[in-house]
């Protein structure tokens, strides 16, 4: 405990304070729009944080840390910056405004960013690791689109090399999208907030005429507190009727959603927050009335929208308001003022429900008027939702205000309760809590479903456009989920959409590019008659020789070294199933065309463009996912086996190799990794520091290294790989094709098993099924009459 001699009104000096709050805001049809740059307005909302702190020193020059959250033109792998930036915006907003700050930091990405800082900072703050800090953002997206249009003249450029420190924490967006979500093209918030708000409106039991009357009143008193904010991007009052009925101006972008229900990203706005702890704010002469304290605070992260087991339920933000609430000794109802993220109604339904909130409540739901009203500048928006809830308690001592910050698709929520009455600093307890959250049951997710299943959520993107798309997610019968797009053709499917088809049974089938869902199973067969399992006449990237029991198989694309597109992933994967299927091949060789490579992996030129999700259910090459490899591979290596070229060698029984091949995994040198099975068959292959080696470093491995360690079994002179490979191929023809596909097979078997001895007396069943095979008994009557043997392969 604080020696009470040393207290500042009743609090320990290091505690933490919110002392300045500032906002700005330009639009192009303002009589003084300047045009300005993300750093210009966000120095703009810093100088007013700077100077509603009243201080009786220059608090600029004393500021010691300055954090700001991520604009949209830096928030993911994608964004760009079409009229430049700075590179290094919170220090080129210090240049503006006269601050030096040790420590400069970009947050991640994600609504919640204003939160999280002011919870993390605090901490730091009260830990006496930082002095006074400055958080910031700004967004200016109204301009960039201006600019854009020509309506700037000249175009501005916003470049500078500031250079200095910064700690760039990166996108933090991991989880956010999934490579199911970019298959299926539902990558857009709208589109996935949008399934969750079906689901949402089928656990209510409302039709869609009552949940948009619903979602109107939710946000109808919003755009009232927007009208009256000077910063607000659009303010003008709307009726429930005005933003829920679809109309010229208010079109449909993705069912439930009208235009005027989400958030609205035409806005030049920034905020800012200056921090410091009670012992710095006094001495710099700042009045205590303007002091605001963290009375209670929590950070959660939800799991990942397609494994929440209910997906329009939100356990981990219903922790973290319950957390902070708990923290600051007080329930629902003892709060004054509420600014609730509403970047789409979900997000404020399902806070308002955990508190008990109505829409109609007298404190209301925003203090700002609402991101599709007051304007969503991307992860900022709840800088302005603390500069305002700081001035609603400060205009009344003593209340209570509280802010929800949420990031990603209902995936992370940043709480705080704020008031001006002294209270102390309390710890996070978000870490145990996320512990306890992430223990949650999970649903597994289906890449390649196939079959019945029900729908469990669903949207329509453009529905009043030409070519509505319709969105589903399922569920299967053993209960894992996936995503899949309604057939266009499906008439059906297109009329159940338009009402609520959540509960109702499906049929869908997988490929590389999507999942297609249509009525039922017929539907599917007329729309999408399954193609049967054969050789084609001929292949555009694969070149297909038989000699007997024997199948050649090459890879055609030299020009490319060999790598594989999703055009010559699916002409591969039909072409195993091939030779699978067909009874007289019995031994299949795997190799490239010319000299230089077997496959140098994935043609990352075709990735770029989308096409690097398009792989076959059996995985890359139409091998390294395949489950059932019942006769042998031999994967003649002729030059390079690179990345996922490695990977589909790996999955061959067999690998050859010329003098001159080379082994190796570099997908760590371009920002990729082994996921096609080079991160578990490489160990298990190679001595394990070996392995890891290859795959840490992207070093390569020469055929004699290779040869040496027991990843190739032989090794051929310099264009003798083939040779090779065809003399190891006739000598698995001599032997019977019944044993050699028996023994496969329990060789698999026996990788399941890690007990040795049990993986034996397990493999003895083999005995049964080889003891009554033709090809047995072909092989005894020849070793015995001293001929060679005939085989069937039965």
């Amino acid at each position: 405990m604080p020696d009470e001699s040393t207290l500042i009104h009743g609090v320990d000096p290091s505690t933490p304070v919110i002392v300045g709050v500032g906002q700005a805001a330009e639009r192009p049809d303002d009589a003084d729009y300047a045009a300005l740059s993300e750093a210009d307005l966000a120095a703009r909302a810093v100088r007013a944080a700077l100077a509603d702190a009243g201080a009786a020193t220059d608090l600029a020059a004393a500021v010691d840390v300055v954090a700001a959250t991520r604009s949209f033109e830096i928030s993911s792998p994608a964004a760009q910056s079409p009229f430049g930036r700075p590179d290094n915006l919170p220090r080129a907003v210090s240049a503006r405004t006269g601050m030096n700050p040790r420590r400069a930091v970009a947050e991640i990405t994600g609504g919640q960013s204003p939160q999280h800082l002011v919870n993390e900072f605090g901490a730091e703050i009260a830990a006496g690791r930082c002095g006074p800090t400055l958080l910031f953002g700004a967004e200016v997206m109204s301009t960039v689109r201006q600019a854009l249009a020509g309506r700037i003249d000249p175009a501005p450029d916003y470049t500078e090399e500031v250079g200095g420190q910064l700690e760039d924490r990166g996108f933090g967006i991991a989880g956010l999208t999934s490579v199911e979500s970019v298959k299926h093209g539902v990558m857009l918030p709208i589109h996935q907030y949008a399934l969750l708000e079906n689901a949402r409106r089928h656990r209510l039991g409302l039709s869609a005429a009552e949940y948009a009357q619903q979602m109107g009143e939710l946000f109808a008193p919003m755009t009232a507190v927007a009208a009256r904010n000077p910063y607000a991007a659009a303010p003008r009052e709307h009726t429930a009727a005005e933003l829920a009925t679809p109309g010229e101006n208010n079109r449909v972008v993705a069912t439930p959603y009208t235009r005027r229900l989400i958030a609205r990203d035409h806005v030049n706005q920034a905020a800012a927050v200056l921090m410091m702890s009670v012992g710095e704010a006094a001495a710099a002469g700042i009045d205590p009335a303007r002091w605001v304290f963290l009375h209670g605070h929590a950070d959660t992260a939800e799991a990942p929208v397609l494994e929440r087991p209910e997906l329009s339920a939100t356990p981990a933000s219903d922790a973290a308001l319950a957390q902070a609430l708990d923290m600051a000794g007080v329930g629902p109802d003892d709060i004054a003022a509420f600014d609730l993220y509403s970047c789409f109604p979900i997000a404020v339904s399902t806070v308002a429900d955990a508190l008990g909130l109505r829409a109609d409540d007298p404190r209301g739901l925003t203090a700002t008027g609402g991101l599709p009203y007051f304007g969503g500048p991307g992860n900022n928006y709840s800088m302005h939702g603390i500069a305002e809830i700081v001035d609603r308690v400060r205009s009344a001592p003593g209340t209570r205000g509280l802010v929800t910050a949420n990031g990603g698709l209902l995936s992370k929520m940043s709480v705080g309760v704020y008031s001006t009455a002294p209270a102390p600093w309390r710890p996070s307890r978000s870490a145990a809590l996320q512990e306890c959250l992430d223990r949650g049951p999970r649903i597994p997710l289906s890449r390649f479903p196939d079959g019945p299943a029900t729908v469990e959520s669903f949207t329509v993107l453009d529905p009043d456009r030409d070519a509505p798309v319709g969105v589903v997610i399922g569920r299967r019968d053993d209960g894992s989920r996936f995503i899949g797009l309604a057939d266009p053709d499906d008439a059906v499917l297109a009329e159940r959409l338009l009402g609520d088809p959540i509960g109702t049974p499906i049929w869908v089938r997988s490929s590389p590019t999507r999942n297609t869902v249509t009525v039922d199973e017929n539907t599917m067969e007329r729309l999408h008659p399954r193609r049967a399992v054969g050789f084609r006449d001929d292949y555009s990237d694969v070149i297909v020789r038989r000699d007997g029991h024997l199948l050649e198989i090459v890879i055609n694309r030299p020009q490319a070294r060999n790598a594989l597109t999703a055009h010559t992933n699916q002409e591969l994967d039909e072409i195993f199933d091939a030779y699978f299927a067909d009874p007289d091949l019995w031994v299949a060789i795997l190799t490239g065309a010319g000299e230089k490579a077997f496959s140098s992996g994935n043609d990352l030129a075709a990735s770029a463009g989308g096409g690097g999700l398009a792989t076959p259910a059996n995985g890359f090459g139409g091998l390294t996912s395949r489950r059932h490899k019942p006769k042998p591979i031999i994967a003649a290596v002729n030059g390079f086996a690179l990345g996922g070229g490695l990977e589909v060698a790996l999955a061959c029984h067999l690998i050859v190799a010329d003098e001159h091949a080379t082994f190796g995994l570099p997908e760590v040198k371009v920002g990729l990794v082994a996921a096609a099975g080079g991160l578990v068959r490489l160990p298990r292959l190679l001595p394990p520091a070996l392995a890891r080696d290859l795959i840490l470093t992207g070093r390569r491995l020469t055929a004699a290294e290779a040869l040496t360690h027991g990843l190739v079994s032989r090794v051929a002179a310099p264009g003798g790989v083939l040779d090779l490979a065809r003399e190891v191929a006739a000598e698995v023809l001599a032997a019977s094709p019944t044993a050699v596909r028996a023994s496969l097979s329990t060789m698999a078997d026996a990788e399941t098993q890690p007990d040795t001895v049990q993986a034996v007396q397990d493999s003895l069943a083999v005995l049964d099924e080889i003891l009554v095979s033709t090809d047995t008994r072909e092989g005894i009557l020849a070793f015995v009459q001293k001929r060679e043997p005939r085989w069937t392969g039965r």
